[in-house]
């Protein structure tokens, strides 16, 4: 296996990593929403998702970006049309991860103001977004 080959799968992987904990963070919301704040089971979501998104999301969405920054430089994709629809994707999960991330301090300090709902349709955007990084980087449609 060449230098390429070795990123390109750490790069898979890291991508796997990031998109669970993007999946199952606000999952996580859906279900935290509904229990009473301060209490046991309030205090126990704050710790898996403070857990989730510190010991994986955050060092996954970072050797995402440093092995896929790697690949871009080997691969010269970014001349390619298809390779920027890609990277505004990954750009747009990035902000979601962000936005996962401020949401979960609303939850620690107790000021939670979202719905059930609006996190079930949240979680549908890193899903959405998987899609067409997946059709962008197989297909190469333009």
């Amino acid at each position: 296996m060449d230098l390429y080959s070795i990123v390109k799968s750490l790069h898979v992987i890291s991508v796997i990593a990031w998109m669970a904990g993007l999946l199952y963070l606000p999952r996580l919301y859906v279900y935290h929403c509904d229990v009473t704040p301060g209490s046991e089971a309030d205090e126990k979501f704050k710790v898996m998702e403070r857990r989730l998104l510190r010991a994986i999301m955050n060092p996954a969405m970072i050797a995402t970006w440093i092995f896929g920054g790697y690949l871009i430089s080997a691969s010269g994709a970014m001349m390619e049309g298809w390779f920027h629809v890609k990277l505004l994707c990954v750009v747009l999960m990035t902000i979601a991860h962000m936005m996962l991330a401020k949401y979960r301090r609303g939850f620690a300090e107790g000021a939670n103001t979202k719905s059930a709902k609006f996190y079930r349709v949240f979680n549908e955007v890193p899903t959405i977004l998987m899609i067409i990084i997946v059709f962008m980087v197989i297909g190469k449609p333009f």
